[in-house]
């Protein structure tokens, strides 16, 4: 695998919480973008707009979507932040806040 994934507490905590069939689809979106990288686009993975590189893994099961937040963190490294059903048309935007500031405290623990 090219890449390395980091998966901080909230988004661990969210894949768990996940039905096993939709937990195993997660983690073969995390093994996707291990293995692709930056390469890894639509259907499986979005960078969402005005975020500031933030992106989103995209995992349906039947009827069923949820969200990972990930960003890309030096040079061959991901990480991601947290997760949510997602249950309307548009991302949430409570969500998105949520991941900015998960992602905001771990850029100031690798800064410490």
């Amino acid at each position: 695998m090219d890449f390395e994934v980091i998966v901080l507490p909230p988004a661990y905590e969210f894949i768990n919480g996940l039905p096993e069939k939709m937990r195993a689809k997660v983690y073969r979106g995390i093994e996707l973008l291990k293995l692709f990288g930056y390469r890894l686009g639509e259907p499986h993975a979005k960078t969402l707009k005005n975020t500031e590189g933030l992106k989103e893994l995209r995992i349906k099961l039947a009827t069923n979507i949820c969200r990972i937040f990930y960003f890309h963190y030096r040079e061959r490294l991901y990480v991601a932040t947290s997760g949510y059903i997602k249950k309307a048309d548009r991302t949430d935007e409570q969500e998105i806040q949520r991941a900015l500031r998960i992602r905001n405290d771990f850029f100031k623990e690798q800064s410490s």
